[in-house]
């Protein structure tokens, strides 16, 4: 966690050398992502420090905001949206060196320390053209804190087709009028290899399983050909779950 509080200054060059690649517009919304591996045993002093810099963050009404998500295999990721890349040379721990004394300070980071085996950064961009929210798009439909992220990961020279299946899916959906909501989110700068991220809310496990056994009825021979050609195009996937956690984020909104 104490390596957020130099991203910005770390990637700042690099990231505008890609500006072209990666630049904000009305379709897409970027994320900063940092992601902590947790230590076996070590899950509960993790949210214990997360819930300290949560309290210091809201005592202190500092601008900064994330929302964190656990996962079951034992990550944690925090999501901060950036607006433009001329941000990534801000601090955004600059309002708690200058509210907190030097010493509270240090302890908030500290609480970290021996909890996580790696940590890292990177940028993810949500498509609101190629999600499916009818509604709007929220990271945070009311009552359904659980997830389901299915990461698929394209293969050189067949980033047009991805581009293609995610249009006919969102498509399908809509003409279907799917009950199922998704946001598709694009790999960006820190990221080995090219993927979209598809991330489903429900309630619970039980919950997105009935959803998908209700929504593949409801797509029929259509959507099976659909999901099989993306299976014989994108067959490299894989599916992370967990739930946000509301208490060990920070959202003024």
């Amino acid at each position: 966690m104490r390596s957020i509080k130099t991203l910005y200054i770390a990637i700042c060059m690099l990231f505008f050398l890609s500006f072209s690649s990666f630049a904000q517009s009305d379709r897409y919304q970027m994320y900063v992502v940092h992601e902590d591996h947790i230590k076996e045993g070590m899950m509960e002093k993790h949210h214990e420090a997360d819930k300290n810099m949560v309290k210091a963050a809201r005592e202190h009404n500092t601008n900064m905001e994330w929302l964190t998500f656990v996962a079951d295999d034992g990550r944690v990721l925090y999501l901060s949206d950036i607006d433009n890349m001329a941000e990534l040379d801000i601090n955004p721990f600059e309002e708690f060196e200058e509210k907190m004394s030097e010493d509270e300070y240090q302890q908030m980071f500290d609480a970290f320390d021996g909890t996580y085996t790696k940590h890292g950064n990177y940028i993810l961009r949500l498509d609101k053209e190629l999600s499916y929210m009818p509604e709007g798009i929220t990271q945070t439909p009311e009552g359904e804190m659980y997830r389901e992220l299915t990461y698929y990961h394209i293969p050189p020279g067949k980033n047009e087709k991805a581009e293609e299946l995610a249009k006919a899916v969102k498509k399908l959906y809509t003409e279907k009028n799917s009950k199922i909501r998704y946001r598709l989110y694009k790999s960006g700068f820190g990221n080995m290899g090219d993927f979209y991220m598809v991330a489903v809310a429900a309630k619970s496990p039980e919950d997105i399983k009935m959803k998908r056994e209700e929504n593949m009825k409801l797509l029929g021979d259509e959507g099976k050909a659909l999901f099989d050609e993306i299976e014989n195009n994108l067959s490299d996937k894989k599916i992370v779950t967990g739930y946000v956690r509301p208490d060990l984020s920070h959202l003024k909104n």
